[in-house]
């Protein structure tokens, strides 16, 4: 461990989170990160068990005279979403992340950082190690695949998991409790290219645009920051070459950051048509002024390949620009206001087809549905195919939750004030574990966390600290 990091409280926290750092585990590939949880199991003697889907529960015993305490579930993603900028020497794909500290934060440099949710994972682990932690049992359940679509626990072998108390340990704000969460669907709209031989006469160019800050495509929607594959559809549209490849975003659940496009122009026109893509992007940087201020376009010469017509291209960048991506309605009066929202994340042209991906977000289904039939309408009209995968449904609160009372009144016992209540934008697995755990009682909880799922993602120590205080507290509370 480093010796910023060793110095840290609450030690047994920082120590098993940096282990996570130095371990690759992009959604799908969390054995590396599943073989160290199950180490660590049995490096203790403690009871493990693996389902078809490769989650993990772990069942640690009571401390003295708690053994007839409910059981309390601990939850949290073992999988983290690997981004990185080109520029930088280290890859969470490979299990390097430069881990700094700086003033109150964990922070990443040049990638994601893993706190989410590899905080949760880590105080998972160390409540179960901190002999100044009270519980009853505990069934610590280690998800996979949350960061595509909640694949892990939508698998949950019900049979793994008794407790129905469950604390879910992916929230990211240490003075609020998350009671419920918006649902998603994902929609892929592919048409065909028709791609013939590069038109006599003409040039081929790269385009990109880079730089945009990314982030999170629930939590950080309501920021208005530049989606990069939308910006790069604009730029196209206002000189309308011929079109041969787009591709762009890395994760459907982050704004994508960069995207680019290989085109061909003819060549007596190309200065012109170089000069419309920066004036159209000169108009585009002024409007994000502020919100995010790195965009940066990039023109250079590519080789030959296939093009689409111009009617096709036309109708490709008319599809690309009609698509929504932002938020689309307000819940007003809650703490986070986004009740629905839509976000174009991925772009991908293979064998003369392109794909787009979206992913859609509310906390209201009929919303949804609303969205959903936009998509279709859309690709009619645009002459595409639509795939649609059902993600997963709002979670929706229970204020009447014997298990919220609880957390209230620890809450106003350990800090003096009352939480706030949050419905979060985002996705968490609590959405779908209260359909494969009938009855079960749910809360979130977790540390301050910016710019997730975004090269510098950072947690703050001090509202780390806060959140292992509280996680203890109310072991022993419900205990």
């Amino acid at each position: 461990m480093s010796d910023a990091v060793s110095v840290l409280e609450p030690a047994l926290l920082w120590e098993r989170f940096f282990e996570l750092t130095r371990i690759a585990r992009p959604p799908k590939e969390e054995a590396a990160a599943r073989a160290h949880v199950l180490a660590w199991a049995a490096a203790r003697s403690l009871e493990s068990a693996i389902d078809g889907q490769g989650n993990v529960v772990v069942r640690i015993p009571a401390t003295g005279g708690r053994e007839d305490a409910p059981v309390v579930v601990l939850q949290a993603h073992l999988d983290m979403v690997c981004e990185r900028d080109p520029a930088s020497p280290f890859d969470p794909r490979e299990g390097r992340i430069d881990v700094r500290v700086d003033d109150d934060w964990i922070r990443a440099e040049g990638t994601t950082l893993g706190a989410d949710n590899g905080i949760g994972v880590a105080a998972a682990l160390a409540v179960a190690d901190d002999p100044g932690v009270e519980h009853g049992p505990l069934e610590v359940l280690f998800t996979t695949s949350e960061e595509q679509g909640l694949d892990g626990a939508k698998a949950v072998d019900p049979t793994l998991v008794t407790g129905r108390l469950l604390l879910n340990l992916d929230g990211t704000s240490d003075d609020a409790l998350t009671i419920g969460c918006a649902g998603s669907d994902h929609t892929h709209l592919r048409i065909q290219l028709h791609p013939g031989p590069t038109p006599a006469g003409h040039v081929v160019r790269r385009v990109e645009v880079s730089g945009a800050k990314g982030g999170h495509s629930g939590g950080d929607i309501g920021l208005g920051r530049a989606n990069a594959i939308k910006v790069l559809g604009r730029v196209l549209a206002s000189a309308s070459p011929a079109l041969g490849a787009i591709a762009g975003g890395v994760s459907r659940n982050a704004l994508p950051r960069a995207a680019h496009a290989v085109v061909a122009v003819d060549a007596t026109t190309a200065e012109g048509w170089r000069s419309a893509l920066q004036a159209e992007f000169a108009a585009i940087v002024r409007e994000y002024a502020g919100t995010d201020d790195g965009l940066v376009l990039t023109v250079e010469p590519a080789e030959l390949g296939a093009f689409a017509s111009a009617e096709t291209t036309r109708r490709v960048l008319d599809l690309l620009n009609a698509l929504p991506s932002g938020v689309l309605a307000m819940n007003p009066g809650l703490h986070d206001p986004v009740q629905t929202s839509t976000s174009l994340t991925t772009a991908a042209t293979e064998e003369g087809e392109l794909t787009l991906g979206s992913m859609t977000r509310s906390s209201n289904a009929a919303a949804l549905d609303s969205v959903l039939e936009t998509m279709h309408a859309l690709a009619r009209l645009g002459g595409a195919d639509v795939d649609l995968r059902r993600s997963y449904p709002p979670w929706e609160p229970d204020l009447d939750s014997a298990l919220l009372a609880t957390a209230r009144q620890t809450q106003r016992r350990l800090f003096g004030s009352d939480p706030t209540l949050v419905v979060v934008h985002g996705g968490l697995e609590c959405a779908v574990l209260g359909q494969r755990l009938p009855g079960v009682q749910m809360l979130s909880i977790g540390p301050e966390m910016v710019g997730l799922h975004a090269p510098g993602e950072k947690v703050r120590i001090s509202s780390t600290q806060r959140f292992y205080r509280l996680l203890g507290a109310l072991l022993d509370d419900l205990s």
